[in-house]
């Protein structure tokens, strides 16, 4: 076996310092009038592991073109991340999208990266070392992903909720 092939599985890292990873590929097809159309429909996370990570999708009627537009899409919506010094989050959120919640406990460091499959690639890709996930309601792979950039999205620093309540960090974390 090769190993310079690059899996779908496998993270690439493009000239911008980038990586992605494929989420998932699904064969989707749409009934017309001559019969049935096939396109491939891929889901790419994008992430610097420094704090900014994003999702997209793309469809076309080969997969690598598939691929080539889900991760232009996602170079298009990233979010920032605020990590704190253990490499975790700064606090406990749920994030949700359609049926899928997904809670992100904070962890101490040595924890690791305690998540499934489609929470764990992106945060991987956003640079989380320790964190604690727990997916709630759907398991669809693609509201999944989308929930926990949701909930990675509104997680504030706690210098910015200092900021926004007028007060120091050290009152804010007692």
């Amino acid at each position: 076996m090769d190993n310079n092939r690059n899996d779908r599985n496998n993270d690439n890292r493009n000239e911008d310092g980038m990586s992605d990873k494929v989420v998932t590929i699904k064969r989707v097809t749409k009934v017309v009038k001559g019969g049935r159309n096939m396109r491939f429909s891929a889901l790419v996370v994008v992430g610097d592991s420094n704090g900014r990570v994003g999702v997209g999708l793309g469809k076309a009627t080969e997969i690598p073109e598939a691929i080539r537009k889900g991760r232009e899409d996602a170079a298009k919506h990233l979010v920032n991340v605020a990590l704190d010094e253990n490499g975790s989050v700064s606090h406990d959120f749920i994030g949700k999208f359609g049926g899928a919640s997904i809670l992100l406990k904070r962890a101490p460091e040595g924890t690791g990266i305690i998540a499934g499959g489609p929470a764990r690639v992106v945060c991987e890709l956003a640079g989380i070392r320790n964190i604690r996930t727990k997916s709630l309601g759907s398991n669809n792979k693609q509201n999944v992903v989308l929930a926990t950039i949701d909930a990675l999205s509104q997680i504030r620093s706690p210098e910015d909720v200092a900021r926004l309540r007028g007060k120091s960090v050290e009152q804010i974390r007692a």
